[in-house]
């Protein structure tokens, strides 16, 4: 059910924006209740229960949030979810929430892969040019495969820039095939 994900997701993003919320707080104390969620099948399976009122879910809810230290914005979503029945969505709304404030901080998700460990100079220089790729500032996942020889592959959203070794050997393929 992407469209619920995406509405509460955006809904909630709205929220935050609009309470001027800390976003970096907010993110944590979702990604608590998520690795809680996570960890115990028996909350999930409480909380997704539709036999279960409401009313003990919050109270159980209630504990966690008291135990966690959640803000009252974040108790009051989770809430939301439980009481309408979308908790099951959890985990794909807080991924969705996550990207829907990096896109009004003006953020992009990388991912680059690389044939070995890059140094943090090389990281830099990466990030600075898919900076100015996409006119955004870079959040940069990275990754290791030694298959692609050398060089990067860089994945933003389904944009995929190839400068890999693997890469180039196969376009050069490709060019001699079709000459």
């Amino acid at each position: 059910m992407a469209s619920a994900t995406n509405i509460y997701a955006r809904a909630f993003s709205d929220v935050v924006f609009e309470k001027r919320l800390d976003v970096a707080r907010v993110t944590q104390e979702l990604s608590t209740i998520d690795a809680t969620m996570a960890e115990s099948s028996e909350l999930k399976r409480v909380w997704e229960n539709p036999s279960i009122p409401s009313e003990q879910k919050r109270k159980l809810l209630d504990a966690i949030a008291s135990r966690e230290g959640l803000s009252q914005t974040v108790r009051n979503f989770i809430a939301v979810l439980i009481d309408h029945r979308r908790i099951q969505f959890f985990e794909g709304i807080v991924q969705q929430f996550q990207r829907e404030i990096n896109a009004r901080l003006g953020f992009v998700d990388a991912e680059i892969t690389s044939a070995r460990d890059l140094s943090d100079g090389e990281k830099r220089t990466l990030e600075s040019q898919v900076e100015n790729l996409t006119g955004k500032k870079v959040k940069a996942e990275y990754r290791q495969d030694g298959s692609i020889l050398g060089g990067a592959i860089v994945r933003v959203g389904s944009t995929i820039y190839d400068g890999s070794v693997l890469g180039q050997l196969e376009r050069v393929r490709e060019q001699i095939a079709g000459a």
